[in-house]
């Protein structure tokens, strides 16, 4: 199967070592071989999506209820790459891309509740053509700021000129309230001109712990209500 290592073989480059030449977005933009990239992405990003769409409706035909409330996904954007590229401390080639940058495509998948996480997690783990390699768990120990999630980074195998080529992708799972909570977060912080205050991030904080709480009182009432086999 084909690695990152091999990566420039594949899109007949003629040394491994060859920068991406990426001074200006327009460069990188008009780059042939970084738009082959790119698409290799794509198309298993694309193919990762549907899976999760066939595991949503299935759920929904067998027990009549949402194990998926919503999906989301994007690839990076050339300047976010390179910017983590280079904050990384890596060379700007397409070896380092594919071997060491694990979230060029990514999927979030909003779940209603956390045992629909670990639920859809065992599911993704049998899923043919997907292998997971890295996990964090932000749920049972979230980060200090407040953010809770579960983070998988997968390979996917795709098919591309007869070939089987294996993709990193990273699946963020999170409930509705971690979701809601994340996304103010982020827009609060980076989307917004005027710095966030320290007390104005100590509230945040605390407020995910409420988040939090209430989250797991409704999973409590909601699994009086379900068979046990649906939750787990």
């Amino acid at each position: 199967m084909w690695k990152g290592k091999i990566v420039i073989d594949f899109l007949k480059r003629k040394e491994s070592n060859e920068q991406l030449q990426i001074n200006s977005l327009s460069v990188i933009n008009d780059d042939k071989q970084y738009q082959n990239v790119i698409n290799i992405y794509k198309l298993a990003l694309e193919e990762v999506v549907d899976n999760l769409t066939e595991v949503k409706q299935k759920y929904y035909d067998i027990f009549k209820d949402n194990l998926i409330n919503n999906i989301v996904y994007r690839i990076k954007t050339p300047e976010s790459i390179i910017n983590k590229m280079k904050k990384k401390g890596y060379d700007l080639n397409y070896e380092n891309l594919f071997t060491k940058i694990n979230d060029i495509a990514g999927v979030r998948v909003v779940c209603p509740l956390k045992d629909n996480i670990y639920t859809l997690i065992r599911i993704i783990e049998k899923l043919p053509g997907i292998k997971v390699i890295k996990r964090k768990d932000y749920i049972t120990k979230p980060k200090k700021s407040g953010y809770s999630g579960y983070h998988l980074i997968i390979e996917k195998v795709v098919v591309v000129n007869n070939r089987e080529l294996a993709i990193k992708i990273e699946i963020q799972l999170r409930t509705m309230a971690m979701d809601f909570w994340s996304t103010n977060e982020h827009s609060l912080k980076y989307k917004t001109k005027k710095k966030l205050s320290k007390s104005d991030s100590r509230r945040l904080t605390l407020y995910a712990k409420v988040l939090n709480y209430i989250d797991n009182k409704i999973a409590k009432i909601y699994s009086k209500q379900l068979p046990h086999n649906q939750l787990c």
